[in-house]
């Protein structure tokens, strides 16, 4: 089986960019600029999900989250946003976010995040 990483951002040079380091090392990758894209695209193989908090259109990140965490609960979805709080982080969690990165992001620390998630996945089968 395939790895699949659904990468949901409305700048589509970041897309872009994590589009081609993720498939350069062998990942499926799936692009979506907003939640109804993602919400089209997203299906029960893709299990990791880097989701950016502030999406055009009418709905939130964490909205976004909760929908994906509702329909995929074993998937893995990573935060993704310019502007950190503690008060954000709080509500990544409760919404059901694996974890939370702020951007600029490394690509070593995507890599990292990825791999864990598919051992994770991995050990719920």
């Amino acid at each position: 089986m395939s790895k699949q990483i659904l990468i949901v951002d409305d700048n589509k040079e970041f897309n872009k960019m994590l589009f081609d380091a993720f498939s350069h090392k062998g990942y499926e990758v799936i692009c979506a600029f907003n939640a109804e894209e993602a919400l089209v695209a997203i299906t029960p193989e893709i299990q990791v999900v880097f989701l950016d908090m502030k999406l055009p259109g009418g709905m939130s990140g964490l909205d976004l989250c909760r929908q994906i965490r509702k329909d995929h609960p074993d998937a893995c979805i990573y935060a993704m946003t310019g502007h950190s709080s503690l008060y954000e982080l709080a509500d990544c969690r409760k919404a059901g976010f694996d974890d939370y990165f702020t951007k600029p992001i490394k690509l070593a620390m995507f890599y990292m995040a990825a791999e864990q998630a598919f051992e994770r996945v991995a050990a719920k089968k």
